[in-house]
């Protein structure tokens, strides 16, 4: 099936979705979708922008809406150590109203930020109607607890398959229930390697751990 780049670095039409990232991933407001036949991908690229909110809801044969791109970061100082601060940081683009910059709450460790940016993410897209989200994180923890362990915990009463209680189960759990409903793609960037977006939001982690 056809991706169609409406807003991107090169409007058009694309086969793969590899193609289509390139032309959408960390550009402000990009606007894309995927289509079962060329011609109405052609339609979508070709449309204005009045009509993009009716067609952003259609979507035969279960294909993705529009999404809306995300990079998501945490961070906590002295893991794990007494006097741990944590931070979240959402960016979704230059300057964006929307970009968070907060102290962790709650227990202060690492993998609890990254999930509760997430999370972060997540409630700010279904406040603003958006159905669709591409959620860009360094964390492989949080892209493979919320799609393969939290299926696993839910079927084993929230339990690991040793046994044992799901260290963040609460955080989890909140992570879970807020991508119900929507059409959430997780996308791992390693951090620390110039990736302009995921370098933003490590830098409103970091403020936000000072807050």
């Amino acid at each position: 099936m056809p991706y169609a780049v409406r807003r991107g670095r090169r409007p058009g039409v694309y086969d793969s979705w590899e193609e289509c990232k390139a032309q959408v991933d960390r550009f402000p407001s990009a606007r894309y979708k995927k289509f079962p036949s060329s011609h109405e991908a052609r339609n979508f690229v070709e449309s204005d922008d009045a009509s993009s909110s009716s067609s952003s809801s259609y979507h035969p044969y279960g294909q993705r809406t529009e999404q809306q791109a995300v990079y998501t970061d945490g961070c906590c100082s002295r893991n794990g150590q007494h006097g741990a601060r944590g931070g979240i940081g959402v960016y979704w683009g230059p300057n964006h109203s929307l970009n968070v910059s907060e102290r962790l709450e709650g227990r202060q460790t690492n993998q609890r930020a990254e999930i509760e940016a997430a999370s972060r993410a997540l409630e700010q897209a279904r406040e603003h109607n958006m159905r669709a989200i591409n959620i860009h994180t360094d964390s492989k923890f949080t892209i493979n607890g919320a799609t393969k362990w939290v299926p696993s915990w839910k079927q084993n009463g929230w339990k690991t398959s040793a046994g044992h209680d799901v260290v963040n189960k609460q955080d989890f759990q909140k992570l879970d229930n807020l991508c119900q409903g929507m059409d959430v793609t997780w996308t791992y960037v390693p951090g620390h390697r110039g990736n302009g977006g995921n370098e933003m939001a490590d830098q409103l982690a970091r403020n936000g751990a000072r807050k």
